[in-house]
């Protein structure tokens, strides 16, 4: 397949403007919940609350920027459908998946030993931490959700709505990597 198989539209395809509508209201979301966090902050005397312990700034960091890594691949994918190069566009998925679900599995692990040694119901910090934190790994689920559905996609070949499909995720995925680093960041931010 060559790139004059998939010519640019005069406009942008339903795809594309169906992922910019999920990402602005999921910003939202993550904006609230963001906001939550910092109001909860700035109106306790003392952050973590109830002597629970910040997280650890390595654990912490170091898998959310492996995760945001996979940005690359994805729009690496995207412009590898564009160009009608199916071979290219399946090792980029495979390549990214790889690594979100390494993340996933690591992060699944951690937060589900935080939550046996800390309650949820604890305090505000607890309460926070742990939606914050799980509603970003169930958005790293849904877009690994979305990169297998791709695949099994592309297994039947390239065409212009698996383009767009692969375009659109690519999307997701920048979305779900900045919110990831944004969560990262917001909860590191108790070890200031």
């Amino acid at each position: 397949m060559t790139a004059a198989a998939f010519p640019r539209r005069p406009s942008l395809p339903a795809a594309w403007w169906g992922m910019v509508m999920l990402i602005c209201s999921e910003t939202v979301l993550f904006a609230c919940m963001i906001a939550t966090y910092f109001y909860f902050r700035f109106r306790s005397p003392i952050w973590p609350q109830g002597g629970v312990s910040p997280p650890e700034l390595i654990s912490t960091l170091v898998p959310a920027l492996c995760l945001a890594t996979t940005s690359v691949p994805m729009q690496l994918a995207a412009f590898a459908a564009r160009a009608g190069r199916l071979a290219w566009t399946r090792l980029y998925v495979v390549a990214a998946l790889i690594v979100q679900c390494g993340y996933l599995g690591f992060e699944i692990r951690d937060y589900n030993n935080q939550q046996n040694a800390v309650d949820i119901t604890h305090n505000a910090y607890t309460s926070i931490y742990f939606t914050l934190l799980g509603a970003d790994h169930g958005h790293v689920v849904i877009g690994a959700l979305f990169s297998f559905w791709l695949l099994w996609k592309l297994s039947k070949g390239l065409n212009r709505y698996r383009t767009n499909a692969t375009l659109a995720i690519a999307w997701y995925w920048h979305f779900a990597n900045l919110a990831t680093l944004a969560v990262v960041g917001t909860l590191l931010s108790a070890r200031v």
